[in-house]
């Protein structure tokens, strides 16, 4: 195989709609905006635009809210643990941190606390310390013959 010979897969790549460029193209003189009217000039912006009456969004009456100083952790099945423990990247022997989560790639980061969820088995016997932990997850370690110890929360210093 040559360069020359590189192509894509046919219908991969469209031509570029080429607007404006005489009555042959197809979307000629006025370029497929139709006469006259906003939408036909140039810098139009209408999304949501109700002509002058108050939108549909500024009418309704907002609801909820955002709690500014939720905690967000970060989440990890058991079955990934267990799949980082067959590859030899966890050491079931150790207590599993989650410390030892992040060095062994298993989590990107920590954010307020790891919180453990039961999806996937758990074969090997281990002693998880986390943050957090779903109910099914607490038992299915405990099934293995291992444990899992739940910490508090790490304490915010913006929050004080």
């Amino acid at each position: 195989m040559k360069l020359n010979e590189l192509h894509d897969n046919p219908g991969a790549t469209k031509p570029r709609k080429r607007v404006g460029r005489g009555p042959g193209s197809g979307t000629g003189k006025m370029g497929g905006r139709g006469i006259k009217g906003q939408k036909s000039r140039s810098g139009v912006a209408i999304n949501g635009y109700e002509g002058g009456q108050m939108p549909i969004y500024q009418r309704l009456p907002k609801r909820g809210f955002n709690k500014p100083n939720r905690k967000t952790f970060a989440v990890i099945n058991l079955g990934l643990i267990q799949k980082f423990i067959d590859a030899k990247k966890l050491d079931a022997k150790k207590d599993i941190t989650e410390e030892a989560l992040v060095a062994s790639g298993a989590l990107r980061r920590v954010k307020d606390g790891v919180r453990v969820l039961a999806k996937g088995e758990l074969t090997s016997k281990v002693n998880l310390t986390v943050t957090g932990a779903s109910a099914g997850a607490i038992a299915a370690v405990e099934k293995a013959g291992g444990s899992l110890t739940v910490t508090a929360p790490k304490a915010d210093a913006a929050a004080e």
